[in-house]
């Protein structure tokens, strides 16, 4: 078996700020294969006080975003790092939106389906305008942490990811 065969492969689906090339680039140091596909039963919620959006269950829901293809098992650590422990990792059948090819693949889903912090539609572009250059810088942050954790937590890490609250 050649050494490159040696790493199992996975395919991710992502969404939210986890869309922006930049921002996949940077948390796998590397840019994957990206595949544009759609969740089905799914529906993409705001978080207060967060930078990121959430996935949960919906009839009638329907969740645009990307797959990440040929993921080490290094990489999938990286994102399912970030991401925290708030989401429970899953196989879910998304459709690529080129193809209409259906494939099976993991994503991460908020565990608390009934969260209070859930609201309203989750918006790329306004994230782009708004928020983007936060979370990379703390997706910069992360990366060092997680290299060298210098007795700093997770904690002081997720701060950086935090909306800053609102202006009376």
């Amino acid at each position: 078996m050649a050494s490159s065969d040696q790493s199992p492969s996975h395919n991710f689906f992502v969404y939210g700020s986890f869309q922006e090339p930049a921002v996949v680039s940077l948390i796998l140091e590397c840019t994957p294969v990206i595949v544009s596909a759609q969740l089905h039963g799914f529906h993409l919620y705001r978080l207060k006080g967060r930078l990121h959006p959430c996935v949960v269950p919906s009839e009638t829901g329907l969740v645009n975003g990307k797959v990440l293809t040929g993921l080490t098992d290094a990489q999938l650590e990286n994102l399912v790092t970030v991401q925290g422990d708030e989401y429970e990792r899953k196989t879910v059948e998304v459709v690529l939106t080129d193809t209409s090819e259906k494939m099976q693949v993991q994503a991460l889903i908020w565990a608390n389906k009934d969260d209070p912090d859930m609201y309203g539609e989750w918006d790329f572009e306004e994230w782009k305008r708004l928020h983007m250059e936060k979370f990379i810088e703390a997706s910069k942050k992360f990366i060092e942490w997680k290299k060298n954790p210098d007795g700093r937590t997770r904690e002081e890490f997720e701060k950086f990811v935090h909306e800053d609250p609102p202006v009376a």
